[in-house]
């Protein structure tokens, strides 16, 4: 029986300038027509996936679990309401932390991360080996792939996860302690060095949405594999039967894997595949 394959998507299937490797596309093709399933489990939204170059897959589970797809179906989906978006964004105003929100027709922003927005993803990139990243490229390229909104536009009812630029740690501290309806994390680096925080809805993560997937297509847990690069992987590596560190991964990530295999951008997918015998 042919097992069912979850990936992270920054840093383990693309690196961190959104490129795929050659070798991870082939190893996906190679494993799906050996009769594996292969499915990403990401923190993006479905707007954002679609503007990857990814290798076809099975499915997805974007939002950090709040969107599963299964062969184009939709088997669960939810969002933050528009009261919680409304709260958050008028949070964020009042600390001056520029907002995206993260939907499935787009990733809407606000004035303020079109001023903060272009140096926290230079920072994102750099503090993941980039060197001197172009802040102006940064700007054209959310001008470009996202969508602005400004007034009540931004009170929305459709939002996945909302994401916004750390200016201290204590913002995601004080985030937990605001919105208790719903569960914080942070991205983009290592404990206190975050660069941006996000909010989404509470009981939801990457393996609660496994769990449904599962149910849904009536595999079972001991056929399940995952691949991640860090913290926010964990709650995968708790559920699947076998899980894969990328050696870009934090140490947290690496210390919870039954294996360890190579940098994203030294075929580490490809290396895995083969290691676990997906292809030949």
């Amino acid at each position: 029986m042919g097992k069912m394959i979850f990936l992270d998507v920054d840093g383990t299937l693309i690196d961190y300038k959104a490129q795929c490797p050659a070798s991870a596309k082939l190893a996906v093709a190679l494993a799906r027509n050996n009769g594996h399933l292969v499915y990403i489990c990401t923190g993006c939204s479905k707007a954002e996936i679609l503007q990857r170059d990814l290798p076809e897959l099975d499915g997805m589970i974007g939002a950090n679990g709040g969107y599963v797809e299964d062969h184009g179906e939709v088997i669960f989906h939810r969002s933050l309401t528009k009261e919680q978006t409304k709260r958050v964004v008028d949070w964020c105003k009042h600390r001056n932390l520029g907002v995206i929100l993260e939907c499935n027709s787009g990733r809407y922003f606000d004035d303020v991360f079109l001023e903060q927005g272009p140096d926290a993803f230079a920072r994102y990139s750099e503090g993941k080996g980039a060197k001197n990243v172009d802040r102006e490229g940064q700007r054209k390229r959310i001008q470009e792939k996202f969508i602005y909104a400004t007034g009540e536009d931004l009170y929305r009812e459709d939002v996945n996860k909302i994401s916004f630029v750390l200016g201290t740690y204590q913002d995601h501290l004080a985030s937990i302690t605001e919105f208790p309806d719903m569960i914080a994390h942070t991205w983009g680096g290592v404990g206190e060095t975050a660069i941006f925080g996000d909010l989404a809805p509470k009981g939801i993560d990457k393996k609660f949405a496994i769990e449904e997937l599962l149910r849904h297509t009536g595999m079972k847990k001991e056929d399940t594999i995952s691949f991640g690069d860090a913290k926010i992987d964990l709650s995968m590596f708790e559920l699947c039967a076998f899980n894969v560190a990328m050696g870009n991964g934090g140490e947290e990530i690496k210390a919870a894997a039954d294996y360890i295999t190579t940098d994203v951008n030294n075929d580490g997918l490809y290396n895995a595949f083969r290691y676990l015998k997906l292809i030949a």
